[in-house]
């Protein structure tokens, strides 16, 4: 996979830029849901080993919550939307119309709508990766795990079997504007070999 940890900042902007669609398409899907004014900061991608990516996303033993999605169609692989825990209770209040500070657990209730936010953020991200390569992509339904975020990448890990993997992971800040806060997540692509070899062809093209 050395080809893909030497790609060209040309070929890393055009990542950069699907990210950015995808993460606008988002942050608008969101803002309709809430009726919150919702912004986002460019995205941030990088490239790694998916054993190396809890650092980015926080301590090993930080609790987190992941939303897991198969990509379906012409590309395969898993997708993964996580947040800090805390950070999913505040989505959570955003979904079900709820003040700050109200969620204070993970109930049944607020885990659909995580699940339902999970379900727009990734949706959109893929969206952009289709209409970018010119492909059909179809998300499965979505899974929530809650556990740390060591664990949860852990268990995709083992989704892939052997085979070295990498993923893609795109870091975004969302602004609500009316609360004056700033949320950050992370969404995850973890493409199969033949799935990521389509990925960079697309890249090169670009």
């Amino acid at each position: 996979m050395n080809d893909l940890l030497s790609l060209k900042p040309m070929q890393l902007d055009a990542l950069r830029e699907v990210a950015n669609i995808g993460a606008g398409h988002a942050a608008t899907a969101l803002s309709q849901m809430t009726s919150q004014r919702i912004m986002i900061s460019v995205p941030r991608i990088s490239i790694t080993p998916l054993e190396d990516v809890p650092p980015h996303i926080g301590m090993p033993e930080e609790p987190v919550a992941a939303v897991l999605m198969n990509m379906l169609g012409d590309l395969t692989g898993r997708t993964l939307l996580v947040f800090p825990k805390q950070t999913a209770m505040r989505l959570a209040e955003m979904m079900l119309r709820r003040a700050p500070g109200t969620c204070t657990e993970l109930g049944a209730l607020e885990r659909s709508a995580m699940m339902e936010a999970g379900n727009i953020l990734s949706g959109a991200h893929m969206n952009a990766l289709s209409d970018f390569m010119g492909i059909m992509l179809l998300p499965s339904p979505p899974s929530l795990v809650i556990d740390m975020s060591r664990a949860v990448l852990t268990t995709a890990h083992l989704q892939f079997g052997d085979d070295p993997n990498y993923v893609f992971c795109v870091e975004t800040e969302f602004f609500l504007r009316d609360a004056a806060q700033r949320v950050r997540g992370f969404f995850l692509l973890l493409p199969d070999a033949p799935s990521l070899k389509a990925i960079l062809r697309a890249v090169r093209l670009a």
